[in-house]
């Protein structure tokens, strides 16, 4: 089976057919087998869309066939690879290490969890590897891989369980 997206190291996307943009990590793409946490590499590999955590005080519930969750202010993501939930969504306050998923930016106004690393996480392999939007800029992301509110809707509306997205060195 052919993923249904692909994100190419050099910032292409290919979506439906056609070409359009992406930011990946910092640090470009690598192997995911040498993927760590905190390293700012995208995770090489195909990867299973998840989830779909969206701003519901910021659009409306995308249209997918993916599952849906609307996110709030205590949503987190755990990033501490010493911790039980390691590479989890979890609810905040949180103890250990864990990042904020309720951003003041718009990057995580959409989020495709995408399933690297989760069955089970291995520390410390990486965590929240996300399909999100893309800074005004196109900065590079952490390791995640960043597209426009247009495409993510996009890319949305074409998904449904099992859909997968290939990111390529």
């Amino acid at each position: 089976m052919s993923a249904d997206f692909i994100a190419h190291a050099d910032g292409r996307f290919l979506l439906a057919g056609r070409e359009t943009r992406c930011s990946v990590g910092r640090s470009g793409v690598v192997a995911a087998e040498e993927k760590r946490e905190g390293d700012g590499f995208s995770p090489a590999g195909t990867w299973p869309m998840r989830r779909v955590f969206y701003r519901p005080d910021r659009l409306e519930a995308p249209k997918t066939l993916l599952p849906l969750i609307a996110l709030t202010p205590e949503d987190g993501w755990c990033d501490a690879p010493d911790d039980p939930l390691y590479n989890r969504w979890v609810k905040l306050p949180y103890a250990a290490s864990h990042e904020k998923l309720w951003m003041e930016d718009h990057v995580y106004d959409v989020i495709v969890e995408l399933g690297y690393n989760d069955d089970p996480p291995v520390p410390p392999l990486g965590s929240a590897i996300f399909l999100h939007l893309a800074r005004p800029d196109w900065g590079p992301t952490a390791g995640c891989i960043a597209v426009t509110l247009e495409d993510m809707l996009e890319i949305l509306r074409l998904s449904a369980r099992g859909s997968e997205i290939q990111i390529q060195l």
